[in-house]
């Protein structure tokens, strides 16, 4: 009966923990997914080199040379009197060669720069020396929207950081508590091995290594169910989350396990030493 109920006990211990680190994992899939979002976001950002009407293909090449060689620029795509013209025409309904007689409109370089570079200052650093060429007569983009973006970013990683910690204590309160209650059961196993003369190391270290263990398992159970809910969310509802890479997987598994380690550890640590310190008639009152 005692060694059913022990592994009752144990079993809703393991259980309890592991909804606690599925939310710590949570937590970084959505942090990930704010990360991934804004780099989708900056990368969207378009400056746009307008060229000269003498610009020639030679000139061209040379631009194109130099964003190619960038680390600033992500990707380029050219866009000539001819697409503009087009574009033109479908956007606003009317053939400005119709009164004209002529194209007035330029070929230009449309650039998206790389999240690194997507800074408002990296953005006017570029745009500047985009402007010096002989052959580009404006680079036009978004200061605004990059400004406003750039505070938006940083407010929400504050924020996001403020709930990882909150969230973080709060699971350390729970995950303690949990195994607090599960060794409490042993205080009078922990109290014997102290009167026959066992050490402080040699009385913790079952404790310690079985709920360790309980941590480890309860992190894996927790990855199961965030992978699950990622598929979910990716392959079934069609929301990209962020990227898959060994990178990303490595650091929610690392945070996710290490978490339930560490705090499986001090938890076991903190219990059962205060059990130890405490004298026999205590443990009646308790």
């Amino acid at each position: 009966m005692r060694k059913h109920r022990f592994r009752n006990s144990y079993l809703t211990s393991a259980v309890s923990v592991s909804l606690v680190l599925c939310l710590i994992g949570l937590e970084c899939v959505l942090l990930l997914s704010a990360g991934a979002l804004v780099t989708r976001m900056r990368e969207k950002m378009t400056l746009t080199a307008v060229l000269s009407q003498e610009a020639d293909t030679t000139q061209c090449a040379r631009l194109e040379q130099i964003l190619e060689s960038s680390p600033a620029c992500s990707s380029y795509a050219y866009v000539s009197r001819e697409a503009a013209l087009q574009e033109h025409i479908t956007s606003l309904g009317e053939d400005p060669t119709v009164f004209l007689g002529y194209n007035p409109l330029s070929a230009s370089y449309e650039i998206h720069p790389t999240e690194a570079y997507s800074a408002p200052d990296s953005l006017a650093v570029l745009a500047e020396k985009l402007q010096s060429l002989p052959y580009v007569t404006e680079v036009i983009y978004p200061r605004d929207l990059a400004d406003l973006m750039s505070r938006n970013v940083s407010e929400m990683a504050w924020a996001l950081l403020i709930v990882a910690g909150v969230l973080l204590l709060v699971a350390m309160a729970l995950i303690i508590n949990t195994i607090r209650l599960q060794i409490y059961s042993k205080r009078f196993i922990i109290n014997t091995m102290t009167l026959v003369g066992a050490t402080a190391w040699v009385t913790r270290r079952p404790f310690v290594w079985r709920n360790m263990l309980m941590g480890f398992v309860s992190g894996l159970v927790a990855l199961a169910i965030l992978s699950g809910v990622v598929y979910y969310v990716e392959v079934r509802l069609g929301v990209m989350l962020f990227a898959l890479t060994w990178q990303n997987i490595a650091f929610v598994s690392a945070v996710v396990l290490g978490t339930g380690l560490f705090i499986t550890w001090l938890a076991s640590m903190i219990a059962t030493g205060r059990y130890i310190r405490m004298d026999n008639n205590s443990l009646y009152e308790i």
